[in-house]
């Protein structure tokens, strides 16, 4: 290599900083990477080691903050490990540092949650002579201001359960006897009331009025009841029928539902009060909308009587059904899908089916050979708890505002209540009735 090439002046290798990457002609005389000098037969090794050396834009002298300084220290000090290299060579892997960039922080457990204990034994038990032991039927009832009614063949009695007390509401002539159903309207203060003779009757629990008579709907005993809002009725007969009532006009049956072809033995309507669940003796479960005559989903996996449907209270498209004494399932359908989710089996007959208001369970009523009423964690099913005391088919179930009794009644003419939530604290806003093409008016005319 030729000495004079060492003794040319320095070159202003600052415009050589980067290469001119948007030329499109090569160039005549480059100086190479700045860490791979050029290996051509002229290397300049000044202007390599200039290159090596001179210091990045980004790494002028400027002045750094001191926060900023300990900050580029702590992270050197961190990614390196008090090595010179980022990588190297060595026997063995060293074993791995806890960053310090974060402060270490204490490992919170979480206490376990307190198992909940459900007394085995009702609260109180109550007389109820004469009550009808039949799965056609549903003659209890617990209204949104606290009170219970019951129908105990002839007439209907309303216990309140923020008192004790206790009153008859009405006394049904013998044509009509027995009294089949009874079912709240919302509001707590309206009662329907379906009677053997195919009548329904609208009371008012304040002043113990009648306000009004539905007849020529049904032929034969009007078993199921359920109120979309406080003023639509929905009634199921003895031949299948379903009877949408507005209680304000005159010419009240405003709809009808034609799709089972035994007695009704189980209607709900959903919380969003678009849709109507309905299971009969027929074995069928139909799903309806408000606004259609036909049905939405139409299930037959049950083989036995459907009299209990419940519509899950945190998700709008999850159903509840039980089925009778040849079937003992629970099925949890999917309405969006159209499809049975899961289905469990119980060991005996489903009578009632309610979801609970505070957590994620499900309480089922059964028939021989325990007679009880069963709690179940949702959606896994394990059975929580086993509440027992009837000597017959818990028929009829059903459940306090607050979400904290359940009360149930059986052929064993008691009338047994139960604790199954303890009472909250927490005060919940009040929740707006939905306003559905149905919910235009909250009253009674």
């Amino acid at each position: 290599m030729d000495a004079d090439i060492y003794c040319e002046p320095l070159p202003d290798v600052r415009r050589w900083r980067r290469p001119p990457w948007a030329s499109s002609r090569p160039t005549t005389r480059g100086f190479g990477d700045r860490f791979i000098p050029n290996r051509g037969d002229r290397m300049n090794m000044n202007i390599a080691e200039a290159l090596l050396n001179i210091p990045r834009k980004d790494e002028s002298t400027e002045e750094v903050s001191p926060s900023r300084a300990a900050y580029r220290k702590l992270l050197a000090d961190t990614m390196l490990q008090g090595r010179t290299r980022v990588f190297s060579f060595s026997n063995r892997p060293r074993s791995p540092l806890k960053s310090s960039l974060e402060e270490p922080t204490p490992t919170h457990i979480q206490p376990a949650r307190k198992h909940r204990q459900i007394p085995q034994a009702p609260e109180k038990t109550l007389d109820a002579p004469d009550i009808v032991g039949d799965d056609r039927f549903n003659v209890l009832d617990w209204g949104n201001k606290n009170v219970l009614s019951i129908a105990l063949d002839d007439k209907v009695y309303l216990w309140n359960a923020t008192d004790g007390s206790t009153t008859e509401l009405v006394t049904v002539p013998e044509s009509s006897a027995p009294i089949t159903s009874v079912s709240w309207a919302p509001d707590g203060r309206h009662i329907a009331i379906g009677q053997c003779n195919s009548i329904v009757e609208l009371y008012d629990v304040t002043t113990k009025k009648l306000l009004r008579t539905l007849a020529g709907i049904h032929q034969g005993p009007v078993g199921s009841l359920a109120w979309n809002n406080n003023h639509l009725l929905t009634t199921g007969g003895a031949h299948g029928a379903i009877i949408n009532n507005d209680v304000r006009i005159q010419s009240h049956a405003v709809r009808s539902y034609r799709g089972h072809d035994d007695v009704i033995c189980g209607l709900q309507w959903s919380s969003c009060g678009k849709h109507l669940a309905s299971g009969g003796a027929d074995k069928l479960l139909n799903i309806w909308d408000v606004s259609r005559s036909s049905p939405l989903h139409r299930f037959s996996n049950h083989t036995s009587t459907v009299r209990a449907v419940a519509w899950c209270p945190f998700k709008d498209n999850l159903l509840a059904s039980g089925g009778g004494e040849a079937d003992h399932c629970i099925k949890f359908w999917n309405l969006s899908a159209g499809t049975c989710l899961k289905s469990v089996e119980t060991g005996s007959e489903v009578c009632g089916l309610l979801w609970s208001k505070h957590e994620r369970e499900l309480l089922s009523s059964h028939g021989p050979e325990k007679n009880q009423i069963a709690v179940w964690k949702y959606p896994s099913m394990t059975k929580i708890a086993e509440l027992t005391g009837h000597s017959s088919s818990v028929l009829y179930m059903t459940q306090s505002p607050d979400g904290c009794q359940v009360a149930s009644a059986s052929s064993d003419e008691t009338l047994k209540l139960w604790k199954i939530n303890e009472k909250s604290t927490e005060k919940k806003a009040p929740k707006s009735p939905h306003m559905g093409p149905t919910n235009m008016y909250s009253y009674i005319r």
